[in-house]
């Protein structure tokens, strides 16, 4: 699903973002969420924050199944 509308970011990039290191909005902003209307901050955030918390509490084997299904 499209999370920031303004520059066409979904969900899965996301948190293909957070597999690969992402760990702030920071970050994020560099892919250009939240960077034009905002209205999509407080969603990515989330979105970020979740799949940080499943990363840090999974094995490192099952790292790259998150990555897979986040793909």
């Amino acid at each position: 699903m499209y999370v920031c509308l303004c520059k066409a970011v979904t969900d899965k990039e996301i948190k293909r973002a957070a597999c690969e290191g992402a760990c702030s909005m920071r970050c994020l902003n560099k892919m250009g969420v939240a960077t034009q209307c905002g209205k999509c901050a407080r969603d990515a955030k989330q979105i970020l924050r979740s799949t940080r918390a499943e990363i840090d509490v999974q094995p490192a084997a099952d790292i790259g199944r998150i990555a897979i299904q986040a793909a």
